[in-house]
């Protein structure tokens, strides 16, 4: 019961819990799961009734959602150092941007992706406010750095990294030097760079069998 089984795809946010899976240097079993019928099949909505990946089942429960799953990890698993502990003064920015990125800045970056635009005098009614306004409140607090808890890296840069470097890439958040410098120090990790490579795998075995 205490066996980590990942599932996700290679294709989705699944990726961001992948690099985090690598951070923690633990035994892990992958299951990866097809868009469709897999994920939308009895077998796994058992496990997320939302029939999406990522999802996390250990020592008998489940936990969904990238960021939810990352700060679970990271708590369950302290020795491998990725969160600050709870009497730590890292403790209040690692929760706060951890979970900005998975609130706000999405919110941001998937109105902009979609063309929606938040009528003038309507910002108090959108969690994130403006475009704008979401992406300078995170460059403030990346601007000490090196990371979001300033010399200690985390589960938060896992995840506020894997949001901006995805932004980036599909031009959906502005190429700031900050968040360029930010995401290009990250990728250089060996726990991130041993996650794409298993996730490129196994996208080139699906090409080729």
């Amino acid at each position: 019961m205490s066996e980590l089984v990942f599932y996700t795809n290679p294709q989705s946010r699944g990726r961001i819990v992948h690099w985090m899976m690598e951070e923690l240097g633990q035994p892990y079993r992958t299951v990866w799961l097809a868009f469709g019928t897999e994920m939308k099949g009895p077998d796994f909505k058992a496990v997320n009734p939302m029939g999406k990946v990522p999802a996390l089942q250990h020592a008998g429960v489940v936990v969904t959602e990238a960021a939810a799953i990352c700060a679970y990890l990271a708590d369950a698993f302290p020795q491998a150092g990725l969160a600050p502990a709870p009497t730590s003064p890292q403790r209040a920015p690692y929760l706060r941007w951890l979970f900005f990125a998975a609130g706000p800045l999405e919110q941001a970056v998937t109105a902009k992706a979609m063309g929606w635009t938040v009528p003038p005098g309507r910002e108090v009614m959108a969690g994130f406010g403006s475009y704008g306004d979401t992406l300078d409140a995170l460059e403030t607090a990346l601007q000490p750095g090196p990371y979001v808890c300033g010399d200690r890296f985390t589960a938060a840069d896992v995840y506020v990294g894997s949001s901006l470097g995805w932004g980036l890439m599909f031009g959906t958040i502005e190429k700031r030097p900050l968040f360029m410098d930010y995401v290009a120090r990250l990728r250089e990790r060996p726990a991130a760079l041993r996650a794409d490579s298993l996730n490129e795998a196994y996208l080139k075995s699906q090409a080729t069998g």
